[in-house]
């Protein structure tokens, strides 16, 4: 592979019928760009909505589950993120990433304990991304954790908000690329919510209208109250609602 100009690669579950082709190259170009395809019966066909594709089939009111925007390439893709959070019967809890690097998971658990008080050390953890992806960006820290603390809490995320951003290691919320990108593609599918870094917001277009609650923030106690924050806001829109239908 490195005598040559570029390597494609067909990744996916084998036991799921899609497939992400990616380029790597080992000279002058561009890789930005995938593309994303489906075996039918017709032969492979070209997946025009991966972030639908992905969300098709989430439970409603279930624990455990946020929402991510990953880019793969230049391409913004929505995926979930499943965590499990059970009692452990094990003399050292067990620790399984499906999907997300594991030395990541462990990172992420450790400032949840430090940072926040929540506390993993009697729970097995299992964090599954849906539909075989793997997601290495350090974007997606933020939605694993989400995913953590809901499964944990036992407390279902609002099902129309997704969320991004790196977590460091004193439990700040770090920015990311293609903020921008990102939001759009959450607005295209319906979400009405996103959970921001604060510093990413400084990279919006001022210009453009966004039809979706952006929350910014700069740890993870001040995620969590914003989302607790947009959960009774939600709660008293829909009474509302409910009580003008009424009348």
């Amino acid at each position: 592979e490195h005598i040559v100009d570029t390597v494609l690669y067909f990744e996916g579950d084998k036991q799921l019928s899609y497939r992400i082709l990616r380029a790597e190259k080992n000279r002058f170009g561009s890789t930005n760009e995938i593309g994303v395809f489906t075996m039918s019966d017709s032969g492979l066909q070209e997946v025009h909505n991966p972030s639908a594709m992905l969300l098709s089939g989430r439970p409603a009111n279930v624990s455990g589950i946020s929402i991510l925007c990953t880019m793969e390439g230049t391409r913004p893709i929505l995926a979930e993120v499943q965590a499990l959070v059970t009692k452990t019967s094990f003399a050292s809890p067990r620790r399984v990433s499906n999907g997300f690097d594991y030395n990541r998971l462990c990172l992420i658990l450790a400032v949840l304990e430090k940072r926040t008080g929540f506390m993993f050390g009697m729970f097995d953890i299992y964090i599954n991304i849906i539909g075989g992806l793997r997601i290495d960006e350090p974007a997606a820290d933020l939605a694993v954790a989400a995913a953590l603390y809901s499964g944990l809490c036992d407390r279902p995320l609002p099902e129309d908000l997704f969320v991004l951003g790196e977590i460091g290691l004193g439990g700040e919320i770090r920015s990311c690329s293609h903020v921008s990108d990102r939001i759009r593609e959450g607005e295209r599918l319906g979400f009405k919510a996103c959970i921001v870094p604060k510093a990413a917001l400084q990279s919006l277009d001022k210009s453009k209208k966004y039809r979706i609650n952006i929350m910014g923030v700069s740890n993870l106690g001040q995620v969590f109250k914003a989302i607790d924050l947009y959960e009774q806001k939600k709660a008293a829109r829909e009474k509302t609602e409910t009580h003008e239908e009424s009348e």
